[in-house]
């Protein structure tokens, strides 16, 4: 096996991942409470909203009023996502909550960068370089990429290797001609397609290419495999996952169809990698990650609570083993 990490720091991103995909409102009292509560569970960051547009994405129209009423807790980062510079404008507002680190978006897939960005690649590379410019103009470092769509597509299907290095490559080159420096690479998997064996190769390929950045996985666990992924990647050494508490949200192009349906009437899109199920891998095999599991598992509940329906996660249902191993040598039960 490969030397494992010994530690792992990871972003907690239920909070802008989850609420941005829910059906039913949820009150910004509420979006604060449940960013409160994982602010004490020891995630180091947590990304807390986007600064997009309120007609694509409703569910926060509010993010504005979320980032005002936190008490930040001390030794957390507080992130936010936006993709223009109306959203650069919005998060400087916020500046001395928000941590702000400008990101180089690109994706490995020409359709889904149509869909999802509604832009063509050529066409994202052109506004990335205008973002790199709003943020420099700002005062805002760029010091990452990421790759949306980096393992496969369900509108292109199959990716390659090369697919994913051409976008990092993108990045790359962008970051060059802006005169910024990369210090992290993320790679997404936005719709469920990787596997084990297409994380390993295209993790060691991209540090192969580019050995100084650290990279950063995004999974998805739409078939199944995110946490089998995750793994994958502790293998290869990666030491920065972004995950979702009770695998909170996802990708509204991640199914379609009767896949779709069945999602929509149990209430339980497919999501994100679970928070807990992450924490609870690294601690199995001996990776440090600071949490604690058992107040993450209080707050992927405060999360059912608070969207009126049950999450995915398996840990929510099954808890950590920390209670079944303290209640074994007691002599009770858990």
């Amino acid at each position: 096996m490969s030397d494992l990490p010994a530690s792992i720091r990871i972003t907690e991103e239920g909070p802008r991942e989850g609420f941005q995909i829910e059906p039913r409102p949820i009150s910004t009292g509420n979006k604060v409470r449940f960013i409160q509560a994982l602010a004490k569970t020891g995630v180091s960051t947590i990304q807390v909203c986007s600064f997009v547009s309120p007609r694509r994405v409703p569910g926060w129209a509010d993010a504005d009023e979320v980032v005002r009423a936190l008490s930040p807790e001390a030794g957390v980062r507080y992130t936010a996502l936006w993709f223009n510079a109306q959203g650069i404008d919005r998060a400087i507002a916020h500046r001395d909550t928000l941590s702000l680190i400008g990101t180089i978006h690109t994706v490995a897939s020409e359709p889904f960068c149509q869909s999802n960005l509604r832009r063509s690649l050529a066409e994202n590379r052109a506004a990335m370089h205008q973002q790199c410019a709003a943020h420099r103009r700002a005062g805002i470092r760029v010091s990452k990429i990421s790759v949306m769509a980096a393992f496969g597509c369900n509108f292109a299907g199959d990716l390659t290797v090369d697919d994913a290095l051409k976008a990092v490559d993108d990045g790359m080159q962008i970051a060059v001609d802006c005169g910024e420096h990369i210090s992290e690479i993320a790679l997404a998997d936005t719709m469920g397609w990787a596997n084990p064996l297409q994380i390993q190769r295209v993790v060691c390929e991209v540090r192969s290419r580019w050995p100084d950045p650290a990279i950063r996985l995004h999974l998805h666990d739409t078939r199944g495999l995110g946490i089998a992924n995750a793994y994958a990647g502790l293998c290869c050494g990666v030491n920065r996952f972004d995950s979702t508490v009770g695998g909170l949200g996802g990708c509204p192009f991640a199914v379609s169809g009767a896949s779709a349906s069945a999602s929509a009437r149990q209430g339980m899109p497919p999501g994100n990698i679970a928070s807990e199920e992450l924490v609870l891998l690294a601690h199995e095999c001996g990776v440090e990650t600071g949490v604690d599991l058992e107040a993450l598992i209080d707050a992927g509940h405060l999360a059912e609570e608070l969207i009126g329906h049950g999450l995915p996660g398996a840990v929510l249902r099954g808890g950590s083993l920390a209670r079944f191993r303290n209640a074994a040598i007691r002599g009770t039960s858990a």
